[in-house]
């Protein structure tokens, strides 16, 4: 694999970890501490908070450059983030179920390529990690009720096709 498929996989992986960690600010902006699901959702901004935490480090380490994107992506987060809360707790429990869903998918596919190659046994080791506190926040969040939010398929499908488009874009810019 070339060394620039890795740094594109690289920079996406950590503006979707950036992303995270400003929907979950955004949720808990509105929600606060003492909401449904506060202390379940601040744990899972804990986790991201450390994926970003390793990605920033291994960027650095490996001279990848951020995306351009990376302003748009924390207003755009935590945008997301506040308005699923401010809709109820059902909704952001359906925002974050949405988003696993397609990190999920997007870190699979990733993983998929790597093995293809048998290329960066540490970005693979990462990803594969990080998948699995994915899956468990999807499952956590389908558990409190995700699927109860107003207009469910709706809003999930929507979430979802802009996590695929903030994929495509942010490993190009």
């Amino acid at each position: 694999m070339r060394k620039s498929d890795i740094h594109r996989m690289i920079r996406v992986d950590q503006a979707g970890e950036f992303g995270a960690t400003r929907i979950y600010a955004g949720q808990l902006a509105v929600m606060g501490n003492r909401g449904p699901h506060s202390a379940e959702i601040a744990g899972m901004a804990e986790q991201e908070a450390g994926h970003r935490a390793k990605f920033d480090a291994l960027m650095a380490r490996r001279s990848v450059r951020p995306t351009a994107l990376q302003p748009f992506w924390n207003v755009a987060g935590f945008a997301l983030g506040a308005g699923t809360a401010l809709i109820g707790p059902e909704a952001a429990m359906a925002c974050t179920a949405a988003v696993e869903e397609e990190i999920d998918r997007h870190y699979s596919e990733q993983l998929d390529a790597l093995a293809e190659e048998g290329d960066d046994p540490e970005l693979a080791g990462m990803i594969e990690e990080f998948r699995e506190d994915e899956r468990e926040h999807r499952d956590a969040a389908l558990a409190a009720g995700a699927e109860r939010a107003p207009a469910y398929p709706v809003l999930s499908g929507l979430i979802r096709l802009g996590c695929r488009a903030a994929i495509r874009i942010s490993e190009r810019i």
